[in-house]
């Protein structure tokens, strides 16, 4: 078995030498190596022998506990036993531990799945924190830091992970990658987790072993049980297939006249014999119902279809009916999608939310999909990830935090984002009380100093540090809204990188489903999207009782008002203001927001290490000014029709 010391040599005691710089994640367990641990080896005492502080911990395989990664903790510090049913579920109690829990605790989605969209030349599709961890032209494998980020996985109980993009390149199903697969796969399976992987459905075809890739075709259906057959005999454990099929000009079973339950059943077909599932995702639009509004074409695409999907296939949409906007209400595919397994969608990377600029805790979004989507009914839970080579992981150190929330919603989601905020703020800081001036080798007469925000007599001290690091992430999600797109305002961003407002965009070269007026609608008589039913009615794809809120705009909520109705400037609002008015306080309001997360951030200098504290205050710089470009964009081109 594979020491747990060579990480912690190799990749995160040697850290300590240096300056914080991210590396460890949440994952900043001192090195001790004094506990006793009773039990079998196996990868959870390896993790307690290094780590644990107390004196006694004895793991122990107990069948009675129903869950294989259920785990029960009990005793003291001193005297502690970690049960569970299998090595996967006490590695999970040995995480839980360290973190401080008591008591039982069983995951309660199955499948709590990490989506790489990595391409195989080594860049990373909405990825904003340098190139894939696993692939390169070299075709060379980096293993500890793969051995890392599974560690960094099983403390938040990911148990899979798909190593490459959706738009997925036919190669990754030749022998050469496949052996790259399967190296990976060593490295992550000691820790609990499967690996998947996207495929091309043109694959055969494209490769040039079929003539077709239509999936009713003999030659097609065989060439995909041998491949299958190919990569389980490499990898026994291989989780399955994620598909993009007939969308953003992937290919699929439309070119061949068949259904999406075509296509996914003839590749759940192959992979059943090995307990293998197909991951069909709903995101298509411009394929069937082209010129539809583009939120309802999923339901209209695959609703007919339900109750016809293998048993081993699983339907994977977004949490909204569009593409991961700051806010949307709920994709109504979980509705209408009664007999068809269902897992979910989220976005960690930030594409639509200041990618790896803006401090945007995504925590408070997901928990507002499942108070509406019952997590009872879905199968499992998967997360586009924001994971790259960069030295701090994701880019943003305050973006490891949306990793971190990801796992913590996957295993259970019913915490709150305060206690995943807490935990994260907890295990990533090492807080400690701000020093004096004179400690520091600040001349306490300059000027400088006296008219800085950041001088000793504003610093918070431990406690309250942690309590406003919190604060701010906690409030970061609904400012983002409120300074990008407030009142259901949605896809308004420059096309090219998604990235900045740009509500005129009405270019040659935009398709219309990706054109920002075609969704705001702005014109002097008002502003919104009317999506009720004397508009595309695509309301009528919720359930009851939303259905009938969304489409009366007396009772629609305020958060979603422009995404289900066109309204006059002068509609007048809850508050009293006018619409008009209304946003403009939004996008202020925003504004002041990341004002104060900046102002929060100079508070805490000098609790938090100078590294981190600088390279944050750098981006919290960057958000400010991008939020105030967002608010003098927006405002003055919805104004213009008021003015006119």
């Amino acid at each position: 078995m594979r020491k747990i010391g060579i990480i912690i040599i190799g990749l995160l005691t040697v850290v300590l030498a240096k300056a914080e710089d991210g590396s460890r994640l949440w994952l900043r367990y001192n090195s001790v190596g004094t506990a006793k641990v009773l039990g079998s080896p196996c990868k959870a005492a390896d993790v307690l022998k290094q780590f644990y502080t107390g004196q006694q911990v004895t793991l122990r395989l107990d069948p009675t506990i129903s869950d294989a990664e259920a785990y029960r903790i009990e005793g003291s510090k001193d005297q502690t036993t970690v049960s569970a049913q299998t090595e996967k579920g006490l590695l999970y109690g040995a995480f839980a531990l360290l973190r401080g829990e008591k008591g039982g605790s069983a995951p309660y989605f199955s499948l709590r799945i990490l989506n790489h969209w990595d391409n195989l030349d080594s860049s990373i599709e909405r990825g904003y924190a340098g190139k894939s961890i696993f692939w390169n032209d070299e075709m060379t494998i980096d293993s500890q830091r793969i051995e890392a980020y599974a560690m960094a996985n099983a403390s938040i109980g990911i148990n899979g992970s798909v190593l490459n993009n959706v738009n997925a390149s036919p190669k990754m199903l030749t022998r050469a990658y496949l052996n790259k697969v399967k190296d990976i796969a060593d490295i992550l399976r000691p820790w609990g987790i499967r690996v998947y992987l996207s495929v091309n459905f043109g694959t055969p075809k494209a490769l040039g072993e079929t003539k077709t890739a239509d999936p009713l075709n003999r030659q097609v259906i065989r060439w995909w049980q041998k491949k299958t057959a190919e990569i389980y005999k490499l990898i026994p454990d291989f989780g399955g297939f994620l598909v993009k099929a007939n969308s953003e000009g992937q290919p699929g079973p439309f070119d061949y006249g068949r259904s999406h339950a075509d296509g996914a059943n003839m590749l759940a077909a192959a992979l059943k014999p090995y307990g293998g599932i197909v991951m069909w995702r709903s995101f298509v639009y411009g394929a069937k119902h082209k010129g539809e509004d583009r939120v309802m074409q999923a339901v209209s695409e695959f609703a007919e279809l339900d109750g016809t999907f293998a048993q081993n296939v699983i339907l994977q949409s977004k949490n909204g009916p569009l593409d991961f906007q700051p806010r949307e209400p709920y994709a109504p595919i979980f509705d209408q999608m009664k007999k068809t397994p269902q897992m979910a969608e989220l976005q960690i990377t930030q594409e639509y939310l200041g990618q790896g600029d803006h401090l945007v805790f995504l925590a408070p979004m997901w928990k507002e999909f499942f108070s509406f989507v019952s997590p009872s009914k879905l199968k499992g839970i998967a997360g586009v990830a924001n994971i790259g080579s960069d030295t701090n992981w994701c880019g943003h150190h305050f973006a490891q935090a949306n990793w971190y929330a990801f796992g913590r919603l996957a295993w259970n989601p019913n915490l709150s984002s305060k206690q995943i905020a807490e935990e994260w703020v907890g295990q990533t800081f090492s807080l400690t009380p701000a020093p004096s001036l004179k400690e520091r080798g600040v001349n306490s007469s300059s000027a400088e100093v006296c008219n800085s925000k950041s001088n000793h007599s504003s610093r918070l001290a431990r406690g309250a540090a942690g309590e406003a690091l919190v604060s701010m992430m906690l409030r970061s999600r609904e400012a983002c809204v409120d300074y990008m797109m407030p009142l259901g305002l949605h896809h308004i961003f420059k096309f090219d990188h998604h990235m900045g407002p740009e509500p005129d965009g009405f270019k040659a070269h935009y398709p219309l489903e990706w054109c920002p007026v075609y969704y705001h609608k702005a014109d002097k008589n008002g502003i919104g999207f009317n999506r009720s039913s004397t508009g595309t009615g695509a309301v009528r794809q919720y359930r009851e009782p939303h259905c009938s809120l969304y489409d009366n705009v007396a009772t629609c909520p305020e958060r979603y008002l422009l995404w289900f109705h066109h309204l006059p400037w002068n509609y007048r609002m809850l508050s009293g203001r006018t619409l008009w008015e209304e946003l403009c306080y939004r996008y202020s309001r925003g504004v002041a927001e990341v004002e104060g997360f900046n102002a929060t951030w100079q508070q805490v200098r000098g609790t938090v290490d100078e590294q981190r504290w600088q390279e944050v205050a750098k981006k919290l710089k960057t958000q400010l000014k991008d939020a105030r470009e967002w608010q003098r964009v927006c405002t003055d081109y919805f104004g213009s029709f008021i003015d006119n």
